[in-house]
């Protein structure tokens, strides 16, 4: 089996002994983006070299990777930590047998990516340079997004309809949305964060990959790193839970008994971690317990359904982990039988944050001075750089979906796309949330850049299922436009302060 990976590796990745292209001759295309993505990431870091990290999520997670690579095992805020963040959290030590030298055991964040940092941290004696090494480290992983893109896309483009009329493609359509990907704004300095998307990106497209790959022809390797990616990907982010139940119920749909090495690689890599937490909660425990911190800020009264600065303070004095994820869970509750009517107003305002404009981060690194003062011209420049891809691909990506058939590549799409927004929906929501949708949304896009009016034409034409497909497509990008109306005209005085004279000193939270 190592054997016929490597030879699928290199069939992949292979050098061509001739090329007339233009740059990088002699490259295979996969390997050709992937050297162009890194480059491109590799210039904020190089640019940020000596930044630090604040005292947020980075800093839980970083507090998790030292521990890790000091051999203290999964645990946070040892008594040098709690001094830092004494000024801003005052901790409740008598809940948690606490360890000032070790701090304490937590099953608050999920395992994978401070374990990924820990790894980093021992390559670098756990120094000063560990957030550069850290960088460098997930410009990689940002830059594998481009070819994986790539190769996913390639199992689309066979399932257009009107391939005759709209002319042969061949694999332009995957190669577009591979450098949509490479090139993408806001992509390019996420690098710069010690954050789960970083791996999280990379495993879900590969786990969408090999579930592709194993529907359409199924072999025991793929339907054994289906389960594993998925594993390693709920192992990120818990949040996708729900699409790899949906993906192996699925699976099971088409496959019928051979899906069951999914699950065998599934449960090895996720049931390890669900026992460990199990025992040090003395009950059954999932991969995180971060659910009833998140509907606590979901529903809080002061909030609006996504992350609110304030309220985001109030469960964090609770140190044991399942104490908070209860009180989180049963004051959520209780705000939303003081005021039910909320409930559905609040759903609704988070599933306009999750496709919200890309606007976030510039507003409060330059509102916060981090940068110092821009001059409009190249300020509105910036801010235009940062919206307008997300505005493009997401118009392009609603009437590309609508060129798709109605087939198992298509439904696996469709599930991933309800199953990952609808806990958003539910839960929290924020604008960051919908990066990880970024690269099926290009492949979606680029069905409509390349096969352009004529193949919607073709679709409308073909059928009256493809009536409704192209009605429904010109549909959600109406619904964008006005969602991203009504949030331009909500923020308006925002926007306004930030490019005033002193906009760089607006001070927005974040």
């Amino acid at each position: 089996m190592a054997f016929r990976v490597l030879d699928k590796l290199k069939t992949a990745f292979r050098i061509r002994p001739t090329s007339n292209r233009v740059g990088l001759p002699g490259l295979s295309f996969p390997l050709r983006v992937f050297l162009v993505a890194l480059a491109l990431r590799l210039i904020p870091i190089l640019l940020a070299r000596n930044l630090g990290i604040g005292l947020d999520d980075m800093f839980q997670y970083d507090m998790l990777a030292r521990s890790l690579a000091s051999g203290n095992g999964f645990r946070w805020y040892a008594s040098a930590d709690l001094e830092m963040l004494s000024p801003y959290v005052d901790f409740d030590l008598s809940s948690v047998d606490y360890n000032p030298v070790r701090g304490v055991e937590t099953s608050f964040r999920a395992p994978l990516y401070p374990a990924f940092l820990s790894l980093i941290y021992v390559l670098v004696a756990n120094g000063a340079s560990r957030f550069f090494a850290a960088r460098l480290a997930q410009s990689l992983l940002g830059a594998a997004l481009a070819p994986l893109t790539y190769f996913v896309a390639l199992h689309f483009i066979s399932h257009l309809p009107n391939r005759d009329e709209v002319g042969e493609r061949g694999d332009r359509p995957a190669k577009i949305a591979a450098w949509a990907v490479a090139a993408y704004p806001i992509l390019l300095a996420y690098p710069l964060g010690l954050g789960t998307e970083n791996p999280f990106f990379v495993l879900l497209l590969s786990s969408f990959y090999f579930l592709l790959r194993s529907i359409e022809k199924p072999s025991a390797f793929r339907l054994l790193f289906s389960g594993l990616f998925l594993g390693l990907t709920v192992l990120t982010r818990s949040v996708i839970l729900p699409f790899a139940v949906l993906a192996i119920v699925f699976t099971f749909y088409v496959l019928r008994k051979r899906a069951w090495l999914i699950v065998l690689a599934f449960a090895l890599a996720v049931s390890p971690w669900v026992v460990r937490n199990s025992l040090l909660h003395h009950k059954l425990t999932g991969i995180e317990t971060s659910m009833g911190y998140n509907l606590y800020l979901g529903y809080h009264p002061q909030g609006n359904g996504s992350f609110v600065f304030g309220p985001s303070l109030d469960l964090l004095t609770i140190l044991d982990d399942a104490e908070r994820d209860r009180v989180g869970t049963e004051k959520a509750i209780e705000f939303i039988r003081a005021e039910p009517e909320r409930f559905i107003s609040l759903a609704a305002q988070r599933l306009g944050f999750f496709f919200g404009l890309e606007k976030r981060v510039l507003m409060y690194f330059y509102g916060n001075n981090i940068v110092g003062f821009i001059p409009f011209p190249l300020l509105l420049a910036l801010f235009l750089v940062m919206l307008l891809p997300f505005i493009i691909i997401g118009l392009s990506a609603a009437l590309g979906a609508s060129l798709l058939k109605w087939n198992p590549p298509t439904i696996l799409l469709a599930l991933l796309f309800f199953a990952y927004i609808t806990p958003h929906v539910l839960i929290l929501s924020e604008d960051r949330f919908h990066l990880a949708l970024v690269p099926f949304l290009a492949i979606l896009a680029s069905n409509f850049w390349t096969g352009g009016w004529k193949s919607l034409a073709a679709r409308w034409n073909e059928s009256r299922a493809g009536k409704i497909a192209v009605a429904l497509g010109i549909l959600v990008a109406f619904l964008f436009l006005l969602n991203w109306g009504l949030e331009l005209a909500r923020d308006a005085d925002k926007i306004i302060q930030l490019f005033g004279p002193n906009g760089n000193q607006s001070y927005f939270p974040y």
